[in-house]
């Protein structure tokens, strides 16, 4: 898969390429057992295991970068200042990525939300 996902990022402004480049790197080291994806037309991780779900994606449009991490749940817990959110994700640019901290924070918010089981059915 992480071929499609190469596609994906070399398809980018050089600009917004290297901004994903650096996220994807950032995202497969904090979570290094997780399958590279592509999930609703964006690069993902996904919880390794032939049921496993989705961490996070990440995406690149016209003007911004943006990380979703597959729940409408994780964003609005999360202080994200100074960055604009919308209630599923988390808006950047390539001159302003997101701390580390923010980054660490969304991932871990997003697996206690799945460990939880969120979103499984009774």
């Amino acid at each position: 898969m992480s071929a499609e996902v190469d596609r994906y990022i070399a398809a980018q402004t050089p600009a917004f390429a290297k901004a994903l480049t650096t996220l994807r790197a950032r995202l497969l080291a904090l979570l290094p057992d997780h399958v590279e994806v592509m999930s609703y037309a964006m690069p993902g991780l996904r919880q390794p295991g032939p049921k496993g779900k989705m961490v996070a994606g990440y995406a690149a449009f016209t003007h911004h970068l943006g990380l979703y991490p597959h729940s409408g749940r994780v964003i609005p817990q999360i202080d994200c200042t100074p960055f604009k959110t919308s209630k599923s994700g988390v808006l950047f640019t390539p001159d302003t990525p997101l701390p580390d901290a923010l980054l660490q924070a969304i991932l871990a918010a997003r697996q206690a939300e799945i460990a939880a089981g969120f979103g499984r059915k009774a």
